[in-house]
C-alpha cells in the first residue's frame, strides 16, 4: 500500500507517494524541471545534471539532481531559484556546445534560457545521457551495450566492441537517443555550428511563472516526462 507524505515544492504543499523522486512529483503537478536523461519507469542516474534543485534542510540548502532525490516527509525543495537557473543555463550551454546537432539538446538550451554559447562547439554524437544503456539493460534485459572507459574516454559501446547475440534489434537505443532528431534546419557542418533558438516563442506564455509547465513542444525531441504520462 502506498504511503503518502507531504512535501513543499516552490512554496506549495504537495502530497506524494513516499519514495517517488522529486522530478516525477514535480512533473506530475505541472512544475517544470528541465531534464534530459530521465526516462519514466527506468532507473535514474542524474547524468545530464539539468534537473538540479535546491534541497533546504535546517536553514541551509544544497544542490541535488531531482531525479535521484527521493520524496521524504517535510522535505522543502526549490526548483527555480536564481542559483539553480544560473547553474542549469551553464549545463545546457555545455550540452549544446557538445552536441549542437541534436534538436533535443537545442530545445533544452532554449528552455534553460541559453542566449549565447561561450564554449567551443564539438559536434559530438553522444552526450552520455545513458538512455540507450538503461533501456537495453532494464527494459529488454539484453545488456547488449554499455558504458566503456572513464572521463573524456567514456563512451557507449558493445561488449568487446563486437556485435552481441544478446541484441534483440528492438531499436529502443535509437528511438530514445536525443541525437536521432536533427535541428529543424538540418544537420550543421563541422565549423558551422550555432545555437538555434528559433523555438524561444514557446516560452512566451509562461514568462510570469517560468517554473510552471506550459505543455510546450520543447520536450518532444526526448520524450519529456510530461508527455510520457508520468
Amino acid at each position: 500500500m502506498l504511503q503518502y507524505v507531504t512535501v513543499n515544492i516552490d512554496g506549495s504543499d504537495i502530497k506524494a507517494p513516499r519514495g517517488s523522486s522529486v522530478l516525477e512529483v514535480a512533473v506530475e503537478y505541472g512544475i517544470c524541471i528541465p531534464h534530459l536523461c530521465h526516462i519514466p519507469n527506468l532507473s535514474d542516474i542524474g547524468a545530464c545534471r539539468l534537473c538540479i534543485v535546491e534541497l533546504v534542510e535546517n536553514g541551509q540548502s544544497k544542490v541535488s539532481t531531482s531525479c535521484t532525490l527521493s520524496i521524504q516527509q517535510g522535505m522543502v525543495v526549490k526548483t527555480n531559484t536564481d542559483k539553480i537557473r544560473r547553474l542549469r543555463r551553464n549545463v545546457a550551454e555545455l550540452l549544446v556546445s557538445e552536441s549542437p546537432n541534436s534538436r533535443a539538446v537545442q530545445d533544452i538550451a532554449v528552455r534553460c534560457g541559453v542566449k549565447d554559447v561561450r564554449y567551443p562547439f564539438r559536434n559530438n554524437n553522444c552526450v552520455l545521457c545513458g538512455r540507450c544503456v538503461r533501456a537495453c539493460t532494464e527494459l529488454w534485459q539484453a545488456k547488449a551495450i554499455g558504458f566503456v572507459g572513464r572521463g573524456i574516454d567514456r563512451h557507449v559501446e558493445r561488449p568487446f566492441n563486437l556485435y552481441s547475440e544478446l541484441c534483440k534489434q528492438c531499436d529502443s537505443c535509437v528511438q530514445l537517443c536525443p541525437m536521432t532528431i536533427t535541428p529543424c534546419d538540418g544537420p550543421m557542418k563541422p565549423g558551422e555550428e550555432y545555437l538555434c533558438g528559433k523555438c524561444d516563442s514557446q516560452l512566451m506564455i509562461q514568462e510570469e511563472r517560468p517554473e510552471s509547465c506550459a505543455w510546450c513542444r520543447l520536450g518532444e525531441g526526448f520524450n519529456c516526462g510530461r508527455y510520457a504520462g508520468v
